[in-house]
């Protein structure tokens, strides 16, 4: 009890601390409009803020390898590209699910599951960027990922956390920042169980403080004779690292804090730990959060191995919604749970499935999405959509529509040419009918 009392408190300071921020800078915005000052980039500014002042947030739970969607949520028990999987029923009547998922089928009220996403992209790198940025790699444009472009969209920059976390080793493929700059590249922790690397103070803050004096002065030299630039923006990095290493709001981190119940809850896996943290970083404020869970290339003994892995994030997944949704933050928090690609309706030689990405699964809650529908089907082997095929560029339009982000907002490129968030494609409206 006293734990929870702590929690309790020491969420709502870190709320006050964001509030108050948000409340100075919508002073100043006000004044500005009413005195005619603004320019058009304060304008810009103050739209920024308008976003940001709705306090949405992204969850991505990364299924690193492309899960078997017969293994999970489109399981084929009377065809032989079923194997030996077999169907079970969850909360929604007519929903079935594999039957590795049992505590998901449990939370299948809140969920949206779209079985006809597809794309041309079969190889991990190639995927795993389309995935993660809504683009095919090219030599000439660095895009942004996902998380890069909600922390900018929607993060408060005067937050002494990261905008953008990633729990888990970095992934294939992986475009971080882009054209956005290293600003907004993930925050990386390797395991949600411990301290991030290098955050800790030894030294103690008044030590600390003068070494970064020291510092200061180290560089002066090189910024006088050239080098200005640089040092500007080394300076910059480590005075956003400092803020945070130095900053109470850390605590976010440290999910031993949570009561033994609610650890319980998650399960006892690095990926339970991980969405454990990620609500923890939501309820704190950062606005994006991805959780990768892997490896799910299975083409050897596939049925086992999804089998074990879906024991790794069944509970997780499903205790996430549930806390969130107790707590308030579903409704403004987008849950996406997703991989690169599916895997193929045959099964080869070694028991397992190749890549397969004319078809496959993607599951969405939260954050005004209608929970307990299915969107999309495949035909009686799942080798072919035959119902209301969705686009990667459909799928990241949907996530925009459901942050409140503009889709064809454009970010300017180093050679000055404009990138919109989302090149073509269209919402898919039934996620939210």
């Amino acid at each position: 009890m006293l734990a929870g009392l702590y929690h309790q408190t020491e969420v709502e300071m870190n709320r006050d601390h964001v509030t108050r921020r948000r409340d100075f800078l919508r002073g100043i915005t006000s004044a500005g409009v009413a005195a005619g000052t603004l320019s058009w980039a304060d304008l810009m500014s103050l739209q920024a803020a308008n976003l940001r002042r709705r306090e949405m947030a992204c969850i991505v739970l990364w299924m690193q390898g492309g899960p078997s969607q017969f293994e999970t949520f489109s399981p084929k028990p009377n065809d032989a590209a079923g194997g030996e999987t077999k169907a079970i029923p969850t909360s929604v009547p007519g929903i079935q699910i594999a039957e590795n998922l049992p505590e998901t089928a449990g939370v299948m009220d809140d969920v949206c599951l779209i079985r006809s996403v597809n794309s041309k992209e079969g190889s991990h790198p190639r995927a795993s960027f389309l995935m993660h940025t809504g683009y095919v790699p090219t030599a000439s444009v660095k895009h942004p990922e996902l998380g890069a472009v909600v922390s900018e969209r929607l993060g408060d920059s005067a937050m002494d956390l990261p905008g953008f976390v990633r729990v888990g080793n970095r992934q294939r493929g992986a475009a971080g920042g882009g054209l956005l700059g290293v600003d907004f590249d993930p925050f990386v922790i390797a395991n949600a169980t411990r301290a991030p690397e290098n955050t800790t103070v030894t030294t103690g803050e008044q030590r600390y403080r003068r070494r970064l004096q020291l510092l200061d002065k180290i560089e002066e030299h090189y910024a006088n004779h050239g080098g200005s630039r640089e040092v500007a923006e080394h300076r910059a990095q480590y005075d956003k690292a400092s803020r945070m290493v130095l900053s109470a709001q850390m605590s976010a981190f440290d999910i031993a804090r949570e009561p033994e119940q609610v650890r319980t809850s998650y399960g006892d896996s690095e990926f339970g730990a991980g969405c454990l943290l990620a609500r923890r970083l939501v309820e704190s404020g950062v606005t994006f959060v991805e959780v990768s869970a892997g490896n799910w290339d299975t083409h050897n003994d596939n049925f086992s191995r999804s089998r074990e892995l879906c024991q790794q994030v069944d509970r997780p997944y499903a205790a996430l919604l549930r806390d969130l949704k107790s707590r308030g933050l579903l409704d403004k928090t987008l849950v996406v749970w997703m991989g690169e690609f599916g895997r193929t309706p045959r099964i080869n030689a070694r028991g397992g499935r190749d890549h397969f990405p004319r078809a496959f699964d993607v599951a969405l809650a939260g954050a005004g999405v209608r929970g307990g529908q299915v969107i999309g089907a495949t035909d009686f082997s799942g080798a072919e959509v035959i119902e209301r095929p969705v686009r990667v560029t459909d799928l990241f339009r949907t996530f925009c529509h459901s942050l409140n982000i503009d889709a064809d907002h454009e970010f300017m490129s180093s050679v000055g040419r404009p990138i919109k968030i989302v090149e073509g494609g269209e919402t898919v409206g039934e996620v939210f009918a």
